[in-house]
């Protein structure tokens, strides 16, 4: 049976994914601080940080295509109508109800495995998530039953799983920077591998935040020009020069805006492809990022060489 504080760091490690993406730093630090204490805190934090990167980003795929399918559904249904104004409402109405239970339920069931593995947790089980619990314990080496000798998680493999779910976590906005900033701060001294890793997969997120925040503020600079030259009331004057110009200068800010969200995209594959790379045994090296940052810690070593031998 598992002591209450290995089973207080599995249940808060599991139930962090009920926060929206806020908590995803917490099982960092439940392995963090349980790792050759406890090889089942260790596990579990480490499959609830897996569940809330590497499977936030497969529910976030699912939920996509589900959502263009029924999408698709409905506008091949209201092509086919060729209805009334009132008929073609009827046909609305209960596709939108559709499109919001289906919602509604995909994201009940994310939240409800978290749920199931503290409830499991609390009462000092092994608790496995489906597909990727036993794959990740063969992958770390894990076997609980073992009680003769103990036997700790295969180090290189935690690493790795640890750095991967950094690179995964890009997908999550803005609080997937937690997960590489807290395995720095946490574990860098220990593993040069982890801090390079985690060093240069913050530095990543935090471009591929910035392009967010770029897109946001284009936008609303076009729209306050928008407000300024035309106003946006009853009256607004879109038919004067100065009007028809901040007309004109909302629309391109706008269509800078989603260019911009259309490239995010392509980081979000590239950082999933990084984690692919490092569970498979590679030092992935962002381009640029990864060059900067190896220089840079170099020098840091070096300098400490020389430090010491003088």
């Amino acid at each position: 049976m598992p002591s209450t504080e290995e089973r207080v760091w599995a249940v808060l490690s599991h139930l962090s994914a009920l926060a929206f993406g806020m908590g995803i730093f917490l099982p960092v630090i439940g392995w963090s601080e349980q790792r050759r204490k406890s090889n089942y805190a260790s596990f579990q934090s480490l499959q609830a940080l897996g569940y809330q990167s590497l499977g936030y980003t497969i529910w976030i795929l699912l939920s996509l295509l589900i959502v263009v399918a029924l999408s698709f559904l409905t506008l091949v249904e209201l092509g086919a109508a060729n209805q009334s104004a009132e008929d073609m409402r009827a046909l609305l109405i209960p596709t939108i109800i559709t499109h919001v239970v289906v919602t509604l339920v995909l994201l009940g069931l994310y939240f409800l495995l978290p749920v199931i593995a503290a409830v499991a947790c609390a009462l000092g089980k092994d608790f496995r998530y489906p597909i990727m619990g036993n794959r990740l314990a063969r992958y770390l080496g894990y076997e609980p039953q073992q009680v003769d000798e103990q036997t700790w998680l295969i180090e290189d493999h935690e690493d790795r799983w640890v750095v991967a779910m950094g690179h995964f976590s890009v997908i999550v906005a803005l609080w997937g920077m937690l997960v590489p900033l807290t395995a720095w701060i946490l574990q860098g001294t220990r593993s040069l591998f982890l801090k390079f890793q985690s060093i240069q997969t913050l530095i990543f997120q935090v471009g591929v935040t910035s392009m967010y925040l770029l897109a946001g503020a284009v936008y609303m600079l076009g729209f306050f020009a928008l407000l300024i030259t035309a106003g946006l009331g009853v009256e607004a004057a879109f038919n004067t020069s100065s009007g028809m110009i901040g007309l004109i200068v909302f629309f391109v800010c706008m269509l800078v805006a989603v260019l911009i969200l259309l490239i995010v995209p392509m980081f979000h594959i590239l950082g999933q492809w990084a984690g692919y790379r490092v569970l498979k045994g590679d030092n992935y090296q962002y381009a640029l990022i990864g060059k900067a940052v190896e220089k840079r810690m170099q020098v840091k070593v070096d300098s400490a060489i020389e430090e010491k031998a003088i």
